[in-house]
């Protein structure tokens, strides 16, 4: 059974980050015609394309994008315990753990991306299209971090710093909800 709670986890997780992914990408304005930004926008456009015709964006905000994360969030919830568990969960307590759910997936994201995002600094050249991509994505972070503390001989703390931020608010969300969410 755990590997079965693994494998469904798993997939439900990487695709919610996918849909992340997509939200993230749009309310930094990053490059629409990079080949990364092209693989969210294809992976997540069939369900999203049909929803925004449905719900209104709220200035920078896709709320489509938005609500589509926290249906996968609550299909993944209903699926576990309808396998794991006894039935089908209250609503309430259904959107309270999708939005726990997706909140924590961002940050997971936020942190990976800037994991991401240090190690192509140690390797990459620059001219990396994925390495353009993270820097938009994580530049709106780091940037007052750094206004905060500056570079010190060459060293950028500032990643350094946010992922410490990130992995705090993380374990604080897991004090709340459990270390499951």
């Amino acid at each position: 059974m755990n590997a079965t709670f693994f494998l469904i986890d798993t997939l439900f997780n990487l695709y919610l980050m996918i849909i992340i992914l997509r939200l993230w990408l749009q309310l930094v304005r990053a490059d629409f015609y990079n080949p990364f930004s092209q693989f969210v926008v294809k992976a997540t456009q069939p369900v999203v394309g049909p929803l925004r015709r449905l719900i209104p964006s709220i200035g920078s905000l896709d709320t489509a994008t938005l609500v589509f994360a926290l249906l996968v969030a609550g299909i993944k919830v209903v699926t576990l315990s309808m396998i794991f568990s006894s039935g089908l969960v209250p609503i309430v307590p259904l959107i309270v753990t999708s939005l726990a759910i997706v909140v924590s997936q961002i940050l997971s994201l936020m942190f990976w991306i800037l994991i991401i995002r240090a190690i192509l600094s140690w390797v990459s050249q620059g001219n990396n299209p994925m390495e353009l991509v993270m820097m938009q994505l994580t530049e709106p972070f780091l940037a007052p971090i750094r206004k905060v503390i500056p570079p010190m001989g060459g060293l950028d703390l500032s990643v350094l710093i946010a992922i410490l931020a990130l992995q705090f608010v993380r374990i604080l969300i897991g004090d709340f909800f459990g270390p499951g969410i």
